[in-house]
């Protein structure tokens, strides 16, 4: 499958933006491979926890409600949350200054998990997402889906955004260009799907010489 030029999709993001300069204020620096490395285990497990809140949430509730949740995980301190007991549990079922949902709560436990059992292979989970091949960014997403908890779907890619790691977030405005361009009508499940997908964007990131994070944004930006 060819991949339609750029150029028309930045046009018209343009001109629905209200010119260049208003378009380029708009759009995001994503963050050095450096600066993603020097990002501690425990921010990871925080942005992880608070996605996975989110979803399906009032995000402002979340937010308002966050620095209880760092005071009852610990500040999402990995190696103290790995030795939770079901006293904890208890503790933060009953804690009314977060979200008392058990699923997502024993996510963050899970996440934990994840997180240690990647730094114990790599040495950080930094390095995981920071070494990980940007033209196979799907890739990532597919595996953080497997190996964490309630990460897959759009909340991996929201993690990864948060974070600053330079990314693609399947948002309705971009799948509805995706649409239009022919290369996804829907969010993708198949490997196949996925694949056409980035082989999308890997041209568009080869042709405008832009980071994945602005593409995304100004195909969101394209569309009413």
């Amino acid at each position: 499958m060819s991949t339609p030029p750029f150029q028309p999709i930045y046009d018209t993001a343009v001109a629905r933006k209200g010119g260049v300069e208003a378009l380029e204020q708009s759009l995001t620096q994503p963050k050095s491979r450096d600066e993603v490395l020097s990002i501690p285990d425990d921010r990871w497990l925080s942005a992880m926890a608070k996605c996975v809140f989110q979803a399906g949430f009032s995000w402002t509730v979340i937010n308002t409600k966050w620095p209880a949740f760092e005071q009852a995980f610990d500040g999402f301190d990995v190696g103290r949350i790995l030795f939770y007991h079901d006293e904890d549990m208890d503790r933060l079922l009953a804690d009314k200054g977060i979200v008392r949902n058990g699923q997502k709560i024993q996510s963050v436990l899970d996440n934990a998990r994840f997180i240690a059992d990647v730094s114990g292979e790599l040495g950080s989970f930094s390095t995981y997402i920071a070494d990980w091949p940007q033209d196979d960014l799907s890739g990532l997403y597919l595996d953080i889906a497997k190996r964490g908890a309630r990460l897959g779907g759009a909340t991996g890619q929201r993690l990864l955004r948060m974070m600053g790691v330079s990314t693609y977030v399947l948002s309705g405005d971009v799948l509805k260009r995706l649409s239009i361009e022919g290369i996804a009508d829907k969010a993708p499940t198949s490997k196949k799907a996925w694949s056409n997908v980035q082989a999308a964007f890997n041209a568009w990131a080869e042709e405008t010489g832009r980071p994945f994070t602005q593409i995304s944004q100004i195909m969101a930006f394209s569309v009413d």
